[in-house]
């Protein structure tokens, strides 16, 4: 049997590795297929699609669109979507700007609590120059505060100042989840809810349902066993496609952010389920 990634970030967005390493780490672990979905933007994926020959694995091109509901950040994968849809890149350009706000705002913050961080600073510790269609977000920022010595690892760095309860913690205003749909839809893509288990709010994933949502990312890197069963039995209620993904970011100072290529997986055969409905909406 083969298996499928659903959720991988490169250097596009908040990743280490180049989008080709992603491809070849997922036919290393012996995966038949592996998406890259990267935060607001597809940049990584023209590379991501050359290399499948290459390795000889299927890549599907996606996108992870941040949005706000109920002031608690909500994150809706789009796969299968035109990547070079002229609409769909002023869109996520648009959401890339409000990250970049968001990020400034962060670091005021951060200074403010005597934290002397820049985005020079945050940009100089990258392992690779950022183009004008990736992504700064806030793994970069956690990175420069291990760096600099304030904290001693990227979940500190969360825990502390960055995450929801973190002291330099901001949300500017975003889109909400629904409209995320319908861009992806718009886009010929397929929307599926990332990690539902973050959110704690269940009742989301009903209303989306009816609104056009065709997934569910039931098995994640941070959901416990429980979860997962609590998630696939929602997604049997409301006949949601079950997918699953690592949430792979890649290494920082020796420590795998979320989890390695390949630490969750589906049968291969979901490809098949999000291509029909690809279809159905044509």
């Amino acid at each position: 049997m083969l298996y499928a990634d659903l959720h991988t970030h490169t250097l596009a967005s908040d990743g280490t590795q180049a989008p080709a390493e992603n491809v070849r780490l997922a036919a290393a672990a012996g995966l038949g297929a592996v998406a890259i979905t990267d935060h607001d933007t597809v940049a990584g994926i023209e590379e991501a699609l050359e290399a499948a020959d290459r390795y000889g694995i299927t890549v599907v091109p996606g996108v992870e669109i941040s949005t706000v509901a109920g002031g608690t950040d909500i994150h809706v994968l789009g796969y299968y979507i035109d990547y070079t849809s002229r609409q769909l890149l002023d869109r996520l350009a648009e959401l890339r700007s409000v990250r970049d706000k968001r990020n400034d705002m962060m670091l005021e913050r951060l200074n403010g609590l005597g934290l002397e961080v820049t985005m020079a600073g945050v940009l100089a510790s990258l392992q690779a120059s950022k183009k004008a269609d990736e992504s700064i977000g806030r793994p970069h920022i956690a990175d420069a505060l291990v760096r600099k010595g304030y904290v001693a690892s990227m979940a500190e760095a969360f825990d502390r100042y960055l995450g929801k309860d973190g002291a330099a913690y901001v949300n500017p205003p975003r889109i909400g989840p629904q409209t995320a749909l319908q861009w992806i839809v718009e886009a010929g893509g397929v929307p599926v809810l990332a990690h539902p288990g973050l959110y704690g709010q269940d009742e989301l994933i009903g209303e989306l349902a009816g609104l056009g949502l065709a997934g569910l990312e039931v098995y994640h890197s941070d959901h416990s066993p429980e979860q997962e069963a609590h998630y696939l039995a929602l997604a049997e209620r409301h006949r949601l496609i079950v997918t699953a993904g690592s949430d792979f970011h890649g290494e920082r100072n020796g420590v795998v952010f979320h989890a390695p290529v390949g630490a969750r997986k589906t049968d291969i055969r979901v490809l098949e389920q999000l291509k029909q409905v690809k279809e159905s909406r044509k």
